[in-house]
């Protein structure tokens, strides 16, 4: 595939036959290999001869191949001509990532005891295929978490207003409605609201290691020596079976493009169009709500340590996610349907869509490690607006399959190796371990330092891992 190289961290496919824009790469050299081991690159392309794009079809510095788009994938879509595709949002919708600040140090965790604590919370929040039920919900409740989303958690006891008011969306994506969500998903859903899941999913405990912008750093009240924590989980089963149950009705009505059958997808004002969008609504809305449970869950286990714990949500950030913004097309500010898959809004200052309290710096990006490496919070650009879409990475991203994983690691090398760097862990699963391990991820930074170089994210604060809880 011809590749043309616009400056050491950007490339471009050029538009040609069926292209109706460039691909865009932000990458370094070394990361561009890496793209190269799968199809990413040529999902890029194919996500460009989608009806109605706009600009270009945008691969983020940790992409790699997924379900129709990369993961890491941008696109945007005139909301008259353009379309929308489970494709490009992906199963697990708003797969995403919290970050609490707390009231601790280094010394409290070692003091308290690091490996208790874990298990602690680890008893505490229910994790792993399948679990849940620590919260039984009714259906009836069930369709007031799918339009409220954070805000149900909170009006019912589980947190503060602050909380939501610090996540994207204020924690409730509008126009969701319950109907739209078929019953196979709601009784996936139901036992599974405020739990950890599987797969990627972690929480883990960690130390602000390295401040690189104080003034950011203090206006998101991040301080070297601070403990943080970081939740990573989404919409379970629920949002899996809304993208299954919608990937199917688009194939029966619409075909599919002959470029990629993972491509299914229907016109932004279509019903069926419409209907998806309220159906990731709601199954946005319930990952919001689950870790907003999950949130409280924690504050609730470790006052048991710590009688005066407090902990703070920095921000909350949604992957995986479909969304009208406002971006400048041509010259011209309009609305657009903007398709995150895998990827982390990046706005810069000024938005109205960022928290008051931040919008004057821009939005807080967190990008998320391996299990076992540091994690990063950026700050928003509005370089990004112009030429990401206001997107970012969303975390290393893979460069080794879950089954090569299996066949080439054992759990108890990644659990001796991050014994020696420090770091406890708890898992559901020796294959958890194992399919998360650091070795089957990109370079988490290269990741950010190309997001920096390249304008779409900007570095603030690293964190690193002391004990690392698992699905």
């Amino acid at each position: 595939m011809e590749l043309k190289k616009i400056s050491d961290v950007v490339w471009e496919i050029p538009k040609e036959g069926k292209m109706n824009v460039v691909g865009r790469i932000f990458a370094s050299e070394k990361l561009l290999l890496d793209m190269k081991k799968d199809k990413a690159l040529e999902q890029v392309k194919n996500v460009s001869k989608l009806p109605g794009i706009l600009n270009a079809s945008i691969a983020c510095p940790d992409s790699h191949q997924g379900y129709g788009f990369p993961i890491g994938g941008v696109a945007a879509f005139d909301t008259e001509k353009g379309i929308i595709s489970p494709g490009g949002v992906g199963y697990d919708i708003n797969c995403s990532v919290r970050l609490l600040r707390t009231n601790l140090n280094i010394n409290d965790i070692e003091k308290a005891g690091k490996k208790d604590i874990l298990h602690s919370l680890f008893r505490a929040i229910p994790s792993g295929v399948g679990r849940g039920d620590k919260l039984k919900v009714s259906k009836d409740v069930l369709n007031q978490v799918l339009v409220e989303g954070a805000q149900w958690a909170v009006k019912n006891g589980y947190g503060t207003k602050e909380d939501y008011l610090h996540t994207e969306d204020s924690g409730k994506l509008p126009n969701a409605n319950p109907r739209d969500v078929s019953d196979r998903a709601k009784a996936r859903g139901m036992p599974q609201l405020g739990s950890l899941g599987a797969g990627n999913h972690f929480l883990e405990i960690q130390i602000v290691d390295e401040i690189f912008d104080p003034v950011i750093a203090k206006k998101f009240g991040l301080k070297k020596g601070m403990i943080t924590i970081m939740i990573h989980c989404g919409s379970r089963g629920l949002g899996h079976q809304v993208a299954s149950d919608y990937i199917k009705l688009m194939e029966n009505k619409y075909g599919w493009p002959e470029f990629d059958r993972e491509l299914v997808n229907a016109p932004i004002k279509s019903e069926l169009g419409k209907k998806y969008l309220s159906a990731m609504a709601c199954a946005a809305n319930f990952a919001f709500a689950n870790k907003q449970l999950i949130t409280y869950w924690i504050r609730e286990d470790l006052k048991h340590y710590f009688p005066k714990f407090s902990a703070e949500v920095v921000y909350d950030v949604c992957h995986n996610i479909a969304k009208f913004e406002k971006h400048n097309i041509s010259g011209e500010e309009k609305e657009v349907l903007i398709m995150r898959k895998g990827a982390t809004r990046s706005f810069g200052p000024g938005r109205i869509e960022i928290p008051e309290d931040y919008r004057e710096v821009g939005q807080p990006v967190l990008i998320p490690g391996s299990m076992g490496t540091a994690s990063y919070v950026l700050v928003g650009t509005k370089k990004a607006e112009e030429i990401s879409f206001g997107s970012t990475a969303h975390g290393a991203g893979r460069v080794e399959s879950r089954t090569a994983a299996r066949k080439e690691i054992t759990a108890e090398s990644v659990k001796k190796k991050l014994k020696e760097k420090g770091i406890e862990i708890e898992a559901g699963s020796f294959k958890g371990i194992v399919e998360e391990a650091p070795e089957v991820y990109k370079d988490i930074d290269e990741v950010v330092r190309v997001s920096n170089k390249a304008g779409i994210g900007n570095l603030v604060a690293k964190l690193k891992p002391i004990a690392v809880m698992k699905g």
